[in-house]
C-alpha cells in the first residue's frame, strides 16, 4: 500500500480577508463560509483572515476610552484587538458546520511578530513552518487580522490593519495573491455609492490604487504589497472578477448586468431546507420558485415565512425556472425530473448519486445538447471535494487509483462496533440519529458506496463502469470474532471502496472491509466523515471533511449552485426556446417527495 506522506510543500495557498463591511453580523459567516469553501474545493489551503463584526472595534475603543480614560495605549490594544478573536473562533464555527476542515490560530500560536506603535503597528515575522503544520490537518486556517505581538504581548495594525495582515500571509506563504473581499467589487474611480457615474477598473497599478481607493485598502497594505511584489485583488463576495492591483497598467473595466437566477428546489428534507436557507440569504443572485413536496401542510408552519410549498410539478417547474435543484433523493420522480430538466432547458445541481451513476453519461449528453449545465459535486463525498479535486487533476492525469471512506452510516456503526458494541445495537443507534434508514440495507451491503466509487472511476479515468460489476462486502458478513481480532491486533475495520487502472486501461473497482492499522488516515475518520486517497506515481493525496448531514451537503449543493450562477451571469441567452413544462410535469409520478 502507499504510505501517504503529508506534503504541505505541494499545497496551492490562497490567502482571503473578510473585513467588517462582509461580517456585519452573525448571519454573514455562513455567507463567508461559502466564499472559503469555493477555493477549499478547488484543491486550495486557505488563510482566511478576518476582521471583527461592523462596529465592533470603535465599541471596544470607546469603551476603552470611558473604562481607562488615560489608560496606556498597551492595555488598550488588549482589549480592541478581543473583536477579531471572537470573530476568528466564529468563522471557525461557520466552517465547521459546513464540514471544512478548519484550525483557528492565534497570532501567539503561528509566532506572528509585529512591531512599533502598539496602536499602529507593522508585521515583522510568521513562524512559516508551524503554519504550514496546521495545514497537514486543515484546509482553512483562520486568522484575526488586525494584531500581532512583540515581546510584551499583543499590539494592533492601525485602522485596515486586516488589508496588511493579508498581505504579509501572501508574502510569507508564496501565495499568488491576497483576495480582499469588501462591500464592493471591486475599486472605483469614485465612490459608486455616491457617484453613479464612477467606474470599476479591472487591473490597477500600486500608487493609481493608492489615490483612488480612498482608503478602501490600507495605504500600509499597498505599500508594503508594492515593495514585495504581492499581487492584490478586490472583490466582492461569490464574484468571479475582481480589481486587480499589481505592477502592471491600469485597465478599466466593462460594463456588467446581472439578474437573479429562477431556482426550483425538488424536495424539502434536511439537505433541501438547508439549502432554501441559503438560497433565501442571496435575494440579490437567486429567486426561489415554491418548492416542490409531497405534503405541503406538512413544511409550511416549520419553514421560513418566505417559502412556498407545492406539491404540483408544474408550478414548481415554471417555464422562468433557469436552475433544477433535485433534492428528492431515489430512483423515481427523481430520475424523470432531472432528465426532463435538461430537455426542457434547465441547468441541473443535484446530489444523487444513485441517479447520476445510473444515468451520468445520458444526463452529460443532454447537457451538452443543450448548452447547459450538469452540477452534481455533492453525490461523492458530501462536503468532501473529491471529484473537484480530481477535475482538477485534468484528463491526461497519471492517477493510478483512488480509494475512499465514502458512507458515513457505515463508518458510524464500524466506529461503534470497535468499541466493542453489538451490531443490531450500532445499526439501532445509527436509525436513531438519523444515520441510516429504516432499511439500512443500501449502505450496509455496499451498494451506496458502488454507486459513489463508479462516479469517482468516471472523474479519475473516464470510465464509467457497470455498477453490476463492482464487487462489494456487506457488514452482515462481519462477525464478532472478526472484529475481536481485529481489535486485538490493534486494528480498525472501514468500509473502503477502491477503483484501479491497469497498463492497459482496464478499471476495476470494488467495495470492501479493511482492517487498517491505527496510523492510517483513514482509521481516525469517525461518525459522518468521509476521506479519500487519490494515488499518483509521485505519492498519494489526502483528502477529508464531512460526507453527510444537513449543511455539509448543502454547501456543496450550494457551491454548485453559485458555479452555475457566475458562469452564466454574463453568458446567459436573451432568448431560449423550451417547451411548456405543465402537460409532461403532470403526468409524471409524485412519489419519494421529501
Amino acid at each position: 500500500m502507499t504510505q501517504y506522506q503529508p506534503s504541505s510543500q505541494a499545497h496551492r495557498f490562497s490567502v482571503l480577508k473578510f473585513g467588517s463591511s462582509v461580517l456585519r453580523n452573525a448571519d454573514d459567516y455562513a455567507r463567508v463560509a461559502h466564499e472559503i469553501y469555493r477555493h477549499t474545493r478547488t484543491g486550495e489551503k486557505v488563510v482566511a483572515v478576518v476582521s471583527a463584526l461592523d462596529g465592533e472595534t470603535d465599541a471596544l475603543f470607546a469603551m476603552g476610552d470611558q473604562v481607562g480614560q488615560g489608560s496606556s495605549d498597551r492595555v488598550l490594544a488588549r482589549l480592541v484587538r478581543c473583536g477579531e478573536l471572537k470573530s476568528a473562533a466564529l468563522m471557525g464555527l461557520a466552517l465547521e458546520r459546513s464540514g471544512v476542515p478548519v484550525a483557528v490560530l492565534d497570532p501567539h500560536e503561528m509566532d506572528l511578530v509585529a512591531s512599533g506603535d502598539p496602536l499602529d503597528a507593522n508585521l515583522s515575522g510568521l513562524n512559516r513552518d508551524k503554519v504550514l503544520a496546521r495545514f497537514d490537518q486543515a484546509d482553512v486556517i483562520v486568522a484575526p487580522g488586525f494584531f500581532g505581538e512583540d515581546e510584551d504581548g499583543p499590539i494592533t495594525l492601525g485602522r485596515g490593519g486586516t488589508d496588511l495582515t493579508a498581505v504579509m500571509f501572501a508574502h510569507w506563504l508564496g501565495a499568488e495573491r491576497a483576495r480582499l473581499i469588501k462591500d464592493v467589487d471591486g475599486v472605483y474611480s469614485d465612490d459608486p455609492a455616491k457617484n453613479p457615474e464612477a467606474h470599476r477598473f479591472d487591473a490597477l497599478d500600486y500608487e493609481a490604487a493608492r489615490k483612488v481607493s480612498h482608503g478602501l485598502v490600507q495605504d500600509k497594505a499597498i505599500s508594503r504589497a508594492k515593495a514585495l511584489d504581492v499581487v492584490v485583488e478586490v472583490a466582492s463576495l461569490g464574484k468571479a472578477y475582481a480589481t486587480r492591483i499589481a505592477a502592471s497598467a491600469e485597465k478599466p473595466a466593462a460594463a456588467r448586468s446581472e439578474r437573479p437566477l429562477r431556482v426550483a428546489v425538488l424536495g424539502h428534507g434536511a439537505v433541501g431546507a438547508g439549502l432554501c436557507q441559503h438560497l433565501l440569504a442571496h435575494p440579490n443572485r437567486f429567486q426561489l420558485s415554491p418548492v416542490l413536496v409531497r405534503d405541503p401542510a406538512k413544511h409550511s408552519p416549520i419553514a421560513d415565512a418566505r417559502l412556498k410549498f407545492t406539491q404540483d410539478p408544474a408550478e414548481a417547474l415554471r417555464d422562468d425556472v433557469d436552475i433544477v435543484v433535485e433534492a428528492l433523493g431515489g430512483t423515481g420522480v427523481a430520475r424523470s425530473l432531472s432528465q426532463s430538466a435538461l430537455r426542457e432547458g434547465r441547468h441541473l445541481v443535484t446530489a444523487n448519486k444513485a441517479v447520476i451513476a445510473l444515468d451520468l453519461e445520458l444526463l452529460s449528453g443532454l447537457a451538452r445538447e443543450n448548452g447547459l449545465e450538469l452540477r452534481y459535486s455533492a453525490a461523492v463525498g458530501g462536503g468532501t471535494p473529491i471529484l473537484e479535486h480530481l477535475d482538477e487533476l485534468g484528463p491526461t492525469s497519471d492517477v493510478l487509483a483512488v480509494e475512499g471512506v465514502m458512507n458515513g452510516t457505515c463508518n458510524f456503526i464500524l466506529d461503534a462496533l470497535d468499541r466493542g458494541e453489538l451490531f443490531a445495537d450500532a445499526v439501532a443507534e445509527a436509525q436513531r440519529l438519523g444515520f441510516a434508514e429504516a432499511d439500512p440495507s443500501t449502505d450496509l451491503d455496499g451498494d451506496d458506496a458502488a454507486d459513489k466509487l463508479a462516479i469517482i472511476c468516471h472523474h479519475a479515468f473516464g470510465v464509467m463502469p457497470d455498477l453490476r460489476d463492482i464487487a462489494r462486502e456487506s457488514l452482515s458478513a462481519l462477525s464478532p470474532e472478526r472484529i475481536e481480532a481485529a481489535r486485538e491486533a490493534d486494528l480498525v475495520f472501514k468500509q473502503v471502496g477502491r477503483c484501479a487502472a491497469d497498463n492497459s486501461g482496464r478499471v476495476e473497482a470494488r467495495v470492501e472491509l479493511r482492517a487498517l492499522p491505527r496510523s492510517h488516515p483513514f482509521a481516525s475518520l469517525r461518525n459522518e466523515a468521509n476521506g479519500f486517497l487519490i494515488h499518483r506515481a509521485q505519492g498519494a493525496t489526502y483528502i477529508k471533511g464531512k460526507g453527510a448531514g444537513r449543511w455539509p451537503t448543502a454547501e456543496a449543493m450550494f457551491a454548485d449552485l453559485m458555479d452555475v450562477q457566475r458562469n452564466q451571469a454574463c453568458t446567459r441567452k436573451s432568448a431560449r426556446t423550451r417547451q411548456k413544462t405543465a402537460s409532461q410535469a403532470q403526468r409524471m409520478p409524485q412519489e419519494s417527495m421529501i
